[in-house]
């Protein structure tokens, strides 16, 4: 009576594994939300904790067959045979659902990931298009406009790792057809306003530069002009002092 009862505990053992493995490795999953996602990613986690508690049952029957085998060799080896079955089955179970488990956290991870990328990346975007608005409409100083051009160039350099990540982050997600629509949407739109924003920087870049190029070039000619016509103050102030005839000035002092 004992090996027909293990026989059958056996027997229901390799048919909840089955179920569980129609149920949980063999539906094909379509994440086409986050939503969907992070509730593929929860029920794996109940699924790896459900088939990990199956670990103390296989543990009794195993332990429970070994004492029948020693007791009754001849309805214990039959057992034996089959148990080490469904042992063998249980751990490829056991090993697929973990895998499976782990590859969809990840999988989440990545997705989160690639959201607060997107997250960092747009902050310096707005940053980037509030400097570009303090640009316009500078008063003509020129410290006014150096400083201008300063703060917008030190915006400018902010380096490109982010945006690495960002395009390698969501390839890999969608490569894997995993949120491709909401992801190709949001790396379009967030590309479009990056190629504007950056275009509309550099081109007030070159025009600042060109603006302060001019403005330094004047103000040298003013300096060079305002010296000159202190030497010739001097000059003609000297010719005064000294009651020169203006006959017998130089005649560019004439």
């Amino acid at each position: 009576e004992k090996a027909v009862n293990l026989k059958k505990d056996l027997a229901e053992m390799q048919e909840w594994m089955t179920q569980a493995e129609e149920e949980y490795l063999e539906k094909d999953f379509e994440y086409k939300s986050p939503e969907e996602l992070e509730n593929a990613v929860e029920e794996m986690k109940r699924a790896k904790e459900d088939v990990l508690q199956k670990e103390v049952r296989v543990k009794i029957l195993k332990d429970n067959i070994k004492m029948l085998a020693a007791k009754v060799p001849s309805s214990g080896q039959d057992l034996a045979t089959e148990l080490n079955v469904v042992l063998e089955n249980y751990q490829l179970l056991c090993n697929r659902i973990r895998g499976k488990c782990h590859t969809l956290e990840e999988v989440w991870s990545c997705w989160i990931e690639l959201l607060q990328y997107l997250d960092l990346e747009t902050a310096w975007l707005n940053s980037l298009e509030e400097r570009v608005q303090m640009t316009e409409n500078l008063p003509d100083k020129l410290d006014t406009v150096s400083d201008a051009l300063e703060s917008l160039e030190s915006v400018l350099r902010h380096p490109a790792d982010n945006r690495t990540q960002i395009r390698e982050l969501g390839q890999t997600l969608i490569d894997g057809g995993i949120l491709d629509d909401i992801i190709s949407e949001k790396l379009e739109a967030f590309n479009a306003r990056y190629e504007e924003l950056s275009h509309l920087a550099v081109s007030r870049q070159i025009a600042l530069e060109q603006q302060l190029q001019t403005m330094r070039e004047t103000d040298h000619m003013l300096q060079v002009l305002q010296e000159n016509l202190a030497e010739l103050d001097r000059q003609l102030t000297s010719y005064l002092t000294d009651r020169v005839d203006a006959f017998q000035m130089p005649q560019e002092a004439q």
